[in-house]
C-alpha cells in the first residue's frame, strides 16, 4: 500500500511540474509573438526640418553661454555630424548645402534642386505633398533664397530669385512665411503673382500681428519688400510665431506635414564676422526650435532634426567667463567654411541622427522616416 502511495504521489508531482513547464512555455510564446507596444520601432507622421543657415558648434556655444545655459538646444538627446562639401567644392553654398539637404544628392555651388548636369531633382517637400502629406517653410530671409529655393524651385542659379518665386505655384505647398514680397507683385517680367496666389486660394498676410486671424487653409506671409531686419533691428517675434502658426495649419491634415525652418541671419552675422548678431540670431533660432519641440511632445508622433547647410566664418571662442556669461570670440574670415556641422534630432525616429552622416544622409533618413 505505501508503493502505491507513492506512486500517486510521484505521478501528481510529474503532471504539476509538466503542467508548469507548458504554461511557462506558453506565456514565453506569447510575450515572443507579441512584443510590448513600447518596443515596436514608431514612425513619425509629422517632420520638422530646422536648418541653422551658417550655424556650427562655436554659434551654439556662444548662444548657450550668453543665455545662461537656458537653451532648448539643451533638451535634444540624439546628435550627430553632417559633412557639408558640395559635388565640385570641399565648401559648399547654401544653393548646393540646402540641395543636398532636400534631395540627397550633391550638386555644385550655386545650383538649386538639379543635379550637377542640371537635371531636376525631387525635394522632400515635393514627396510630402505627392503623398498626400501638408507643406510649409518659415523662414527670416526673403523666402526665394537660396535655403528655402532648395526645397521647391529648380534652377541653374541661385539668382534667379524671380524663377524661384514661379516655382511657388507650380507646387501645392501649403504655408510660406518670410520675406521677398517683390518676387511676386515687383517683378522685370511686370506679373503679379499675388494675384495668382490669391487665385489658388492662399491667404495673403502681410504683418506678423495678422497671422493670429488664420485658422485654417493655405497662407502665404510675406512680410518684407526682401529680407527682413535682424533681430536686434526689429524683426521682433516672427520666427517663432510663424512656426507656431505654421503648426497649427499643417497639423490639421491627418496624414500628417513636412515643414522646414531657416534661421537664415546666423549666416549672415559670420560674414559679418559679428559675433552679437551670430548669437542674437542663434538665440532667435533657438526659441523657434522650443515651439517645434513644445508641439513635438504634445504630439508625440512629430520628429524635429535641427542642423546647418554650412559653418560661417570659422568662429572660436578664445575666451570667456562662465560665471558673468561672457564670450571672447574670433573669426577665421568672413565666408563659409568645410568644417562638419551638427545634427539634433528629437521624436520618432531620432535615433538614426546619430555619429557621422553625410548632409544627404538627412534626406534619406527623412524619406525612410516617413516610409516613401
Amino acid at each position: 500500500m505505501p508503493d502505491v502511495l507513492f506512486n500517486v504521489v510521484v505521478m501528481k508531482k510529474s503532471a504539476l511540474i509538466i503542467s508548469l513547464f507548458v504554461l511557462s512555455f506558453g506565456v514565453s510564446s506569447l510575450y515572443a509573438q507579441s512584443p510590448k507596444p513600447e518596443n515596436q520601432p514608431k514612425k513619425p507622421k509629422n517632420i520638422i526640418l530646422m536648418i541653422g543657415d551658417g550655424m556650427g558648434t562655436a554659434q551654439i556655444y556662444a548662444a548657450i553661454v550668453m543665455a545662461q545655459d537656458q537653451l532648448n538646444f539643451n533638451r535634444f538627446k540624439f546628435v550627430g555630424f553632417s559633412k557639408t562639401y558640395s559635388a565640385d567644392d570641399f565648401i559648399t553654398d547654401s544653393a548646393a548645402g540646402g540641395t543636398a539637404l532636400s534631395t540627397g544628392k550633391k550638386t555644385k555651388n550655386s545650383y538649386i534642386g538639379v543635379d550637377p548636369e542640371g537635371k531636376k531633382l525631387e525635394t522632400i517637400l515635393e514627396m510630402a505633398e505627392k503623398n498626400g502629406l501638408s507643406t510649409g517653410m518659415v523662414t527670416t530671409c526673403d523666402i526665394t533664397h537660396a535655403t528655402p529655393a532648395s526645397f521647391i524651385a529648380h534652377v541653374n542659379s541661385r539668382k534667379q530669385m524671380d524663377d524661384i518665386a514661379l516655382d511657388f505655384l507650380k507646387t501645392d505647398i501649403d504655408v510660406f512665411i518670410g520675406g521677398g514680397l517683390d518676387r511676386f507683385n515687383k517683378r522685370e517680367d511686370k506679373r503679379n503673382l499675388v494675384d495668382s496666389l490669391k487665385k489658388k486660394n492662399y491667404q495673403m498676410v502681410y504683418k506678423l500681428d495678422s497671422l493670429q486671424f488664420i485658422r485654417k487653409g493655405k497662407l502665404a506671409g510675406l512680410f518684407y519688400p526682401s529680407h527682413p531686419p535682424k533681430i536686434s533691428e526689429g524683426r521682433g517675434d516672427m520666427l517663432r510665431t510663424g512656426v507656431r502658426k505654421a503648426v497649427e495649419l499643417l497639423s490639421q491634415n491627418k496624414k500628417g506635414f513636412f515643414m522646414m525652418v531657416e534661421g537664415s541671419q546666423i549666416d549672415w552675422g559670420g560674414h559679418d564676422t559679428n559675433s552679437t548678431y551670430v548669437v542674437n540670431e542663434v538665440i532667435d533660432f533657438d526659441k523657434a526650435i522650443g515651439a517645434a519641440l513644445d508641439f513635438a511632445e504634445r504630439d508625440g508622433n512629430t520628429l524635429v532634426i535641427v542642423t546647418a547647410d554650412h559653418e560661417t566664418g570659422g568662429l572660436s571662442l578664445v575666451g570667456g567667463d562662465i560665471r558673468s556669461y561672457k564670450i571672447k570670440a574670433s573669426f577665421a574670415w568672413s565666408d563659409h567654411t568645410g568644417v562638419m556641422v551638427p545634427v539634433f534630432a528629437y521624436g520618432p525616429g531620432a535615433e538614426e541622427f546619430t555619429g557621422i552622416m553625410q548632409n544627404t544622409d538627412i534626406f534619406l533618413k527623412m524619406k525612410k522616416a516617413f516610409g516613401f
